[in-house]
């Protein structure tokens, strides 16, 4: 009963991190590995900050309206 509770909070804890992208740099590394193999992936810090710079500094609007 215990760890079917522990199995539900592991669940939900794994998907809350999708949702807000708390998991991103976990993923990155995942598809380097499967999809291209001889790269070295970036370090986490250098990861978010790439991240941040693509998300914050494009050219034109960032928003709808």
């Amino acid at each position: 009963m215990n760890g079917n509770r522990v199995n539900r909070w592991s669940m939900l804890w794994e998907g809350l991190r999708s949702l807000t992208g708390d998991n991103s740099y976990e993923r990155y590394v995942k598809h380097l590995a499967a999809h291209h193999p001889a790269e070295r992936p970036l370090s986490r810090a250098s990861f978010y900050a790439s991240e941040l710079e693509r998300r914050w500094n494009r050219d034109g609007p960032t928003r709808c309206c």
